[in-house]
């Protein structure tokens, strides 16, 4: 399978998600010339990095789950009937950060794309959000995202304020003490600018309390040269306080709870 689940701590209800870091780019339709250029604006650079080296320094090592290939194969966090359709950005991208064309159309293609690897990442993702509420009673999915200092076209709220970290919120998902502990951890971060919502699994998206869920995206200025350069001394203060918010999160087990992960690879 096209990513990676790395076990934490048994009694961890942390999930930390991380999407769209990768720049494995398999055959699917993409015009090879402009590949290069998308990847630097698109991928959320080094966020795996910060994510594991988060997980070294938490006290309650969280659960990981790691997109090994490229959002310009297929967008893990897009639907169907997402706004981003609108500008060629749903789960299979037709067009790119500036509005280029980066495949032909091609339903066939499109579908193939969807199963072989977008169905099996949303159905492990759910597996993992589910063992972890019937090991903990709970599930906190922090999705691990960053986003360019100046406002790229593809954008379509991208006039609001860029702070050093915006934190993608729910009104379901999302309650007030992970809000209060993230700005405690991200300090001059602001809420739902210039990026909202955050990703739950659909089977629990608005159903289950239980689960969890805050976007974090980090301004790569904050840690990184931009586009698509090398990291900064920044990287180590970011992970530091992705570990500190992670450590905020308590891990119980439920009554009668076992860990249907434990041992997973």
């Amino acid at each position: 399978m096209a990513f990676d689940v790395v076990p934490g701590d048994p009694g961890s209800p942390v999930i930390l998600h991380v999407p769209h870091s990768s720049r494995e780019i398999v055959d699917s339709g993409l015009f090879p010339d402009i590949v290069p250029e998308e990847l630097d604006h698109l991928t959320d650079a080094y966020t795996d990095v910060i994510a594991r080296h988060a997980v070294d320094l938490a006290g309650r090592k969280p659960w990981l789950f790691i997109n090994r290939l490229s959002r310009l194969v297929v967008d893990p966090e897009r639907f169907a009937d997402d706004e981003m359709v609108a500008v060629g950005m749903g789960p299979v991208y037709t067009h790119g950060y500036a509005g280029r064309r980066l495949r032909a159309d091609d339903p066939v293609r499109d579908e193939a794309l969807l199963t072989e690897h977008f169905r099996p990442y949303a159905e492990a993702m759910t597996t993992l959000v589910g063992q972890r509420l019937t090991a903990t009673g709970q599930a906190w999915v922090i999705d691990v995202h960053s986003y360019p200092t100046a406002r790229l076209p593809y954008e379509l709220h991208g006039d609001g304020p860029r702070p050093p970290v915006c934190l993608g919120t729910d009104g379901f998902h999302t309650p007030p003490e992970l809000i209060a502990a993230a700005r405690a951890a991200f300090p001059g971060s602001a809420l739902d600018t210039p990026f909202a919502g955050c990703y739950v699994p659909l089977d629990h998206y608005h159903r289950d309390p239980a689960v969890r869920a805050l976007m974090i995206e980090i301004r790569r200025d904050q840690y990184m040269t931009e586009p698509g350069g090398p990291p900064t001394a920044g990287l180590a203060t970011i992970s530091r306080a992705l570990a500190d918010l992670v450590d905020t999160i308590p891990g119980r087990v439920a009554a009668g709870a076992t860990d249907p992960a434990a041992g997973m690879t």
